[in-house]
């Protein structure tokens, strides 16, 4: 008798436990809710090659990731490729569901993408695509056209100078990274017809690698090898031409030989106001950033997400085009730096301080 109450007691006890498991699936915990929302994983590049990443890009991702309900866990490599695959091997044991990347190189990357998608998890390749990685989709600008829009920069500042014949200097991104061949193209292909034509001269090209000091040590040696006789600088982005234009400056030719750049930086918009920097691009991070947080939760919740992507860049590696979305970017000059504020992008308070005040009230910046 008392091993047939014990048994009963036990099945109640047992039915009671089933119960109220019963009614936490009915009504799930916090973190059930979070789970059903989704996760995303993103892994952005460094903090130190251009400082969009951590000041533009992660607050932006975060903020729409967090409007839609979803789960962002969002990591910087830092610029160390053993570090992006770490964080890339735990997001992807953490069950995200979709991992957004911008790669170091597109070797770490894609090896980190094939993990990804051998689990069955969507990816997206942000800002920069990875070459053999066979991403989901790929955000950026059309990156051509940011280096077409340098070529254009460069011939204006000469022309503005009154130099119809030049001497120019190349300083590329880091050639590990595909946009910054990207980019080469679009100015390579803008100069041509000045350089076929014999007004142009390229006199030097080397990689700046995205750093500051890398280039200015890049430039000054194809400055001494053409025994200073350097006409306009096409630097592929702003970190590089400050370090173009501190070596400018130590020969007393800063502002006299125009140099582009890229990123809207606040030195590189400071610069402009200054007149040592001829021109950078800027790409708006907030329309890159939306479209896709937009994609990844469209990918989350099971809604359309092709139809958000309506372009397509080719993977050389794979011969194959991922479905993309491609932004248009925009040349500014000392005349549009007021744009780039007004657009949220930099603040007035940043980029107008100690000797660039005056230069910010002849711009209309305030």
């Amino acid at each position: 008798m008392r091993t047939t109450l014990g048994v009963i007691a036990g099945t109640s006890v047992i039915a009671l436990l089933l119960t109220g498991c019963g009614g936490s699936s009915n009504k799930p915990s916090s973190g059930s809710s979070s789970s059903k929302a989704g996760k995303v994983g993103v892994i952005l590049p460094d903090a130190t090659t251009s400082p969009r990443w951590e000041a533009n890009d992660r607050p932006l991702l975060k903020a729409a990731f967090d409007a839609a309900g979803v789960t962002a866990d969002i990591q910087n490599a830092n610029k160390d490729v053993a570090k992006f695959g770490t964080i890339c091997d735990a997001l992807i044991n953490e069950g995200v569901n979709v991992l957004l990347i911008t790669n170091l190189d597109s070797d770490s990357g894609s090896a980190c993408l094939k993990k990804a998608q051998a689990a069955g998890i969507k990816t997206i390749d942000y800002d920069r695509l990875t070459l053999g990685g066979g991403a989901s989709y790929y955000v950026s600008f059309d990156n051509a056209a940011v280096g077409g829009l340098m070529a254009t920069g460069i011939e204006k500042c000469l022309t503005d100078a009154g130099k119809t014949k030049a001497n120019l200097v190349l300083i590329d991104g880091d050639p590990t990274d595909n946009n910054a061949l990207l980019f080469k193209n679009g100015y390579i292909a803008g100069l041509k017809a000045k350089v076929d034509a014999g007004d142009y001269k390229i006199v030097g090209e080397q990689t700046g690698k995205w750093d500051k000091t890398v280039a200015g040590t890049a430039f000054q040696q194809i400055f001494t090898q053409n025994n200073g006789k350097v006409d306009g600088v096409v630097s592929a982005n702003d970190t590089m031409a400050e370090g173009i234009i501190a070596r400018l400056k130590a020969s007393s030719l800063a502002g006299k030989v125009p140099v582009t750049g890229q990123d809207a930086s606040v030195p590189g918009l400071q610069n402009i106001l200054a007149g040592t920097q001829c021109m950078t691009v800027y790409k708006a991070i907030k329309k890159e950033a939306d479209a896709a947080s937009a994609l990844a939760i469209a990918l989350i919740k099971g809604t359309d997400a092709s139809s958000q992507a309506t372009g397509k860049t080719n993977d050389s590696v794979l011969n194959k085009d991922v479905p993309s979305v491609l932004l248009t970017p925009v040349a500014i000059y000392k005349d549009t730096v007021k744009s780039v504020i007004d657009d949220g992008f930099q603040k007035a308070s940043d980029v107008c301080v100690d000797e660039f005040k005056a230069a910010c009230t002849a711009a209309g910046i305030s």
